[in-house]
């Protein structure tokens, strides 16, 4: 949630550096909705002054034996109730509006974040490794895909994925479906033991209240697959399918007070990803690129303030990792103010040379989302002054496993449409070489 503190003690400022993310802030709403909650918390506190201050009176006149005096005093007591009940009523719906208000803005962006409002004003970081040169034309995934064939079909089928859920849904069979489930069991298997993650296993199920610590609600409800379901109480109510692991794992802490001790937290899972991709249509329609279900595995960091610049630097290497151990060419990209997330203060994309498109795609997004997910989940840890305070949140990928399968398919393709499997994947396939 956006520290509201700052609209209160600098607003003019703020309304500018969102501008920076394309959002226009409301000033005069903000300052109207701000006039009224104060105006209405003054009043209510004189009017709970008065009863305290009339309750003493009625002792005095009662011990005075003045009972004229305290039949008066307690008749004007007798009215204050239901004024302080309506005003309180009326504070609480303005206080509301103010956090409803809230709930819309996104994150600042850091200092050192470029403004721009379009991703052509992303700026590259760095590059690794070589595009390779293919002594044929290379294909595409969907073409590569296609064209493998075994005992119980295609081994990357769009028109089976449609016939079984609809547009942008595929089955994969075969050597594809294990070289997939391959590619997140190397991610997990790296993240775990190389890197120091504790692996989850996570609802895929989550409710509205989990969708909202981490930002997808109240603004995102279009993007997100709803699932009516009933509880013992009898009543209907929507749940979420994730849109990604970072739902789950980040609300872990959600109405929480973590330990300090066990700060930074390192939390990875693999899961599959609902989105349901409105305002994309006509986008990547071609192939497994833009899907309403996917894999990924998900990296999630619950930090101390002061670690979270440095943790972001640490968590992009990992997921630029798992690349370089499978010798996929990519570049790493600082995103501008325009580009980023909702919840991101400071976002590196990391996006891999695909052949079959002769660009890069992005991969891996990784964000340091500072203490705005946590105001939002109350996610706290004790500080040095004994004080409750924010924790940071970070997420990233590493990897998105489908678009890797892609990548791994166009880079390590052959003249005669088979696939080389990466040197790293072959212990999980059996010692599996080529893919024909």
């Amino acid at each position: 949630m956006f520290d509201i503190q700052l609209l209160r003690t600098q607003l003019a400022a703020t309304a500018e550096r969102l501008r920076q993310r394309n959002f226009d802030l409301s000033a005069a709403a903000f300052e109207a909705l701000e006039a009224e909650r104060k105006a209405l918390q003054t009043e209510t506190q004189d009017l709970q002054q008065a009863r305290n201050r009339l309750s003493k009176e009625i002792g005095a006149a009662k011990a005075a034996k003045d009972e004229a005096r305290a039949a008066q005093l307690m008749a004007e007591v007798a009215a204050l109730p239901e004024r302080v009940r309506t005003n309180e009523a009326a504070l609480a719906a303005v206080q509301a509006r103010l956090e409803a208000l809230l709930l819309t803005i996104p994150n600042l962006p850091q200092a050192d974040v470029p403004a721009g409002r379009h991703s052509s004003e992303n700026v590259e970081i760095r590059r690794w490794g070589e595009p390779r040169t293919f002594g044929f034309a290379p294909q595409d995934h969907v073409a590569l895909g296609e064209a493998l064939t075994g005992p119980a079909g295609r081994a990357l089928d769009f028109e089976a994925g449609a016939k079984l859920s609809g547009s942008r849904f595929t089955v994969l069979r075969g050597a594809l479906a294990r070289l997939h489930r391959a590619l997140a069991t190397f991610m997990l298997d790296t993240h775990v033991n190389e890197h120091g993650f504790t692996e989850c296993y996570v609802p895929y199920i989550v409710n509205a209240e989990t969708m909202t610590g981490t930002g997808q609600l109240p603004k995102f409800e279009e993007d997100l697959f709803r699932v009516p379901m009933t509880g013992e109480d009898g009543q209907t109510r929507n749940r979420y399918l994730i849109p990604t692991a970072e739902v789950s794992l980040t609300n872990l802490v959600r109405d929480t007070i973590v330990d300090a001790a066990r700060l930074p937290m390192r939390l990875v899972a693999h899961t599959p990803c609902f989105r349901s991709e409105a305002g994309s249509y006509g986008r990547d329609t071609r192939g497994m690129i833009r899907q309403h279900q996917f894999d990924k595995v998900e990296m999630v960091y619950i930090c101390r303030p002061e670690q979270s610049n440095a943790l972001l630097e640490e968590m992009t290497g990992f997921a630029e990792r798992i690349l370089q151990k499978l010798e996929l060419p990519y570049r790493t990209m600082l995103l501008c103010t325009g580009d980023m997330g909702f919840g991101a203060a400071k976002t590196y994309d990391i996006e891999v040379w695909l052949p079959g498109q002769q660009a890069y795609r992005e991969i891996s997004s990784c964000s340091n989302c500072e203490a705005f997910q946590a105001r939002r989940m109350q996610a706290r840890f004790k500080n040095e002054a004994g004080k409750n305070e924010p924790v940071h949140t970070l997420n990233g990928s590493g990897l998105a496993v489908g678009r890797t399968l892609i990548a791994v398919m166009e880079n390590y393709q052959n003249a005669d449409g088979s696939i080389t499997v990466p040197e790293v994947l072959r212990p999980y396939l059996g010692g599996l070489e080529v893919i024909r």
